[in-house]
């Protein structure tokens, strides 16, 4: 396992589609973390949190042949976390709706559909599409930012500006953002800029 831990995410992908369970466990303890932090931020249920951070691995495992990633593997992980955090929130919200109604709940166990991923890959190449027409310094804070997971101050460095130049680009970017993607969900767009706007 060690070996892999050294690998980058593009080589463990490369492994995962090869069928190594090994890539995914090194997948999984990079990032379980990080997504659980996430998940927990928005869930009050830890058990429910940890949940939707399984069933996003146990999805990357499942279409470990067909994934095709536009951007980093950390965003995809991100997006997909707050995908399965929503749907946790809307199966919550619907259960105390028919609570509210005095209505009989069964709950059914939730299997993932063919809609749904193609739900989840519209929205990543929507994203991407109103990521690429930002302007060009906009786009590479943007990114350095949120698909690789760089401080404010790491990006300030690596591109020689100052802190508030690279907050400028980042708040002109998400205000861009928003305004381009405003036939997506506000929640889905709050979940994917974070708390950073």
């Amino acid at each position: 396992m060690n070996n892999y831990n050294n690998l980058t995410d593009n080589e463990l992908l490369d492994l995962l589609k090869a069928d190594q369970q090994q890539a995914l466990s090194a997948l999984y303890f990079r990032y379980w973390d990080k997504l659980l932090v996430v998940a927990g931020n928005r869930l009050d249920n830890p058990e429910v949190a940890e949940e939707c951070v399984q069933d996003v691995f146990f999805s990357l495992w499942q279409r470990r042949n067909d994934l095709k990633l536009k951007y980093s593997l950390a965003t995809y992980l991100a997006v997909a976390v707050k995908y399965q955090v929503i749907k946790q929130l809307d199966k919550q919200y619907r259960l105390q709706d028919r609570k509210d109604k005095s209505l009989h709940v069964s709950e059914e166990p939730y299997t993932s559909s063919a809609d749904e991923h193609l739900l989840e890959k519209e929205l990543m190449e929507r994203i991407e599409a109103a990521v690429n027409r930002l302007p060009e310094k906009c786009r590479i804070v943007f990114k350095l930012s949120r698909e690789q997971g760089m401080t404010n101050k790491q990006i300030a460095s690596d591109l020689d500006i100052s802190e508030k130049t690279v907050e400028a680009h980042l708040s002109k970017a998400i205000k861009d953002l928003r305004s381009d993607l405003t036939t997506i969900s506000p929640l889905l767009l709050l979940w994917f800029f974070g708390n950073n706007s």
